[in-house]
């Protein structure tokens, strides 16, 4: 609670701050301007002169002081003296490692190559900070700059030994942000949220310019599952800030790992626009992501062009291969591929529980009786390693619904509807309560499915099958002729649906002409409909046409070979012939 307050706090005053507090400018002082010889600049005191001006802006190190000390440099002619050479390459490398989207927006020239004196302290550490080299400061240093350049050679891997420096440093001089976001760095590494925030707001508020602080803010925010205030804190930022990236970058990944689809897909294709080359491999992550939101969206031919883009940056990622998986399962429906893609996973993590479930259920539609076998094993493993997850209790209940197991699916299904009673969930409790022969608690799920998401398909089939069932054959009836009309006006991509819808009318019907042609048009728009295949089935069998039985007994059984009544009928057919 005192973090979010602390962030408040900070936000508001980057909402009413148009910058850092205006450096009041010193009166010159040549002497101390260009001091051409010494190498020992005094921190500065507070006092007058040029040079101190010049170097409280760099210690100062946010982005309009860098800029307002190389302002200066360059104004006054500055860059031939030593001074002005090494704070010069102070200043540049900082705005190249902490702000390089604001440097690559400047104009041409803004800012020259650092050409620093090579006998300088600072030039040692900059060049040894190059080579991911810790210099470590003499124990008495009492030069800000000394104490807090090293940790450059650190900034992609922070490590704890730099601490006691930036703590020196942060006494020294308490209104450089350098010493605390650094700081605030090491925390976030040792996954100490709390001190990394508070290092970070520090930071903040010195100078609500600081942005990197408050994306370290947001980092931890997005730690501690604050989603939704992490992205209020960015969505701020990027209105203050329009043209810095990182922030962009951030916002993105907020909106995708919220699984705000709508928001996160303009907002990554912003990230990846106008990348090319080495851009691209840094961007890895956000193809990624981009792939993933448009197949959660079932989207799956435009999902093929970024995961064909990613497969030359690591065609072994774990969620590169899950996606591939996906797409070809659900959107070509090659099992056959997904599998080679989840096995792929699994060799090389077996215990991977959701490559694991989707594999299960993709054997769980298959005709082979082995694929069946190892469906069932890959299930009995997962409920074996003690308390199950949600997606493990889900795939018990699956199987036991797929093999009609009405009570071993029972107590699952219990417990899913404990634990989470979502549509699937509610949809699970029709089946099975629908299964046990109890119609009107299956009416009551069915309902209340259908109450909640009027425009779930499946939902909708389930309640006109209830009210059916339980004698309410005009509402039903009603619902049907509606959906139809609706489906037909949507054109193919309601033709599964309206297989359905078709097969629910025929037990509408009174005469049995009129109920074949609704069955005849169910399998004309599905021809995989079990139901409408068993039912023609059904009627032949009365009929006692036993080629045509026989010819729809066999459709049915390739889809269901574990369907009890149908291997029955199989048996009965198997004897007399």
């Amino acid at each position: 609670m005192f973090y979010r307050r602390l962030m408040g706090a900070l936000l508001s005053l980057a909402l009413f701050s148009c910058g850092s507090p205006p450096v009041r400018e010193m009166p010159l002082s040549v002497p101390d301007a260009r001091p051409e010889s010494s190498t020992a600049i005094p921190r500065p005191s507070g006092g007058g002169g040029v040079a101190n001006e010049i170097r409280s802006l760099v210690e100062r190190g946010d982005p309009a002081s860098l800029m307002r000390a190389l302002e200066r440099i360059k104004s006054l002619d500055l860059g031939r003296g030593d001074f002005g050479r090494i704070m010069n390459a102070v200043a540049v490398t900082l705005m190249g490692k902490l702000y390089p989207d604001v440097q690559a927006r400047l104009p041409p020239g803004t800012i020259g190559p650092p050409d620093p004196p090579r006998t300088h302290p600072y030039t040692r550490i900059l060049r040894e900070a190059a080579a991911g080299i810790y210099t470590t400061p003499p124990k008495n240093s009492q030069d800000y700059l000394e104490l807090v350049l090293p940790f450059l050679a650190y900034l992609d891997d922070p490590q704890e030994s730099a601490l006691p420096d930036l703590k020196r440093a942060a006494k020294l001089n308490p209104q450089g942000v350098l010493a605390p976001y650094f700081t605030g760095l090491i925390y976030e590494r040792l996954r100490q949220g709390g001190a990394a925030a508070e290092s970070f707001g520090l930071a903040f508020s010195i100078s609500p310019e600081f942005y990197p602080a408050a994306l370290g803010l947001a980092r931890y925010l997005n730690f501690t599952g604050e989603i939704q205030e992490e992205i209020d804190l960015l969505s701020t930022l990027v209105v203050q800030y329009p043209d810095i990236m990182a922030i962009k970058r951030q916002l993105a990944l907020a909106y995708y790992n919220k699984r705000d689809w709508a928001r996160a897909e303009p907002a990554i294709a912003e990230v990846l626009r106008g990348d090319i080359g080495p851009e691209v491999r840094r961007d890895g992550p956000f193809i990624l992501m981009q792939a993933h939101l448009l197949v959660e969206q079932g989207r799956f031919t435009q999902a093929l062009s970024p995961l064909d883009t990613y497969s030359f940056i690591n065609p072994n990622n774990r969620l590169y291969l899950f996606l591939r998986a996906r797409v070809q399962a659900e959107g070509y429906r090659n099992r056959d591929g997904a599998l080679n893609y989840l096995h792929s996973i699994l060799q090389a993590s077996p215990d991977d529980e959701e490559a694991l479930v989707y594999t299960a259920q993709l054997l769980m539609e298959s005709t082979r009786s082995e694929d069946i076998a190892e469906c069932r094993e890959i299930l009995q493993r997962l409920l074996a390693t003690g308390e199950s997850s949600l997606p493990v209790i889900t795939l018990a209940v699956e199987d036991a619904v797929y093999r009609q197991a009405w009570g071993e699916a029972q107590p699952y299904l219990d417990q899913l509807l404990a634990r989470r009673r979502s549509p699937g969930d509610l949809l699970f409790a029709y089946t099975v309560e629908q299964g046990l022969g109890r119609r009107d608690a299956a009416l009551a799920y069915a309902q209340e499915l259908y109450e909640t998401d009027p425009s779930n398909e499946e939902g909708l089939a389930a309640y006109i099958s209830a009210l059916i069932d339980t004698g309410r054959r005009g509402e039903a009836a009603a619902l049907l002729e509606t959906r139809l009309t609706t489906l037909s006006e949507r054109g193919p991509q309601g033709g599964i649906m309206k297989s359905r819808y078709y097969y629910l009318r025929s037990r509408l019907r009174q005469g049995e002409e009129a109920v074949m042609t609704d069955l005849r048009s169910s399998l004309f728009e599905d021809p995989r409909n079990l139901d409408a295949l068993i039912a023609l089935f059904e009627i032949y069998h009365r009929r006692k046409d036993e080629r045509r039985a026989v010819y729809y007994l066999k459709q049915a059984l390739a889809l269901a070979p574990d369907n009890v009544q149908l291997k029955r009928y199989e048996a009965e057919y198997e004897q007399v012939n």
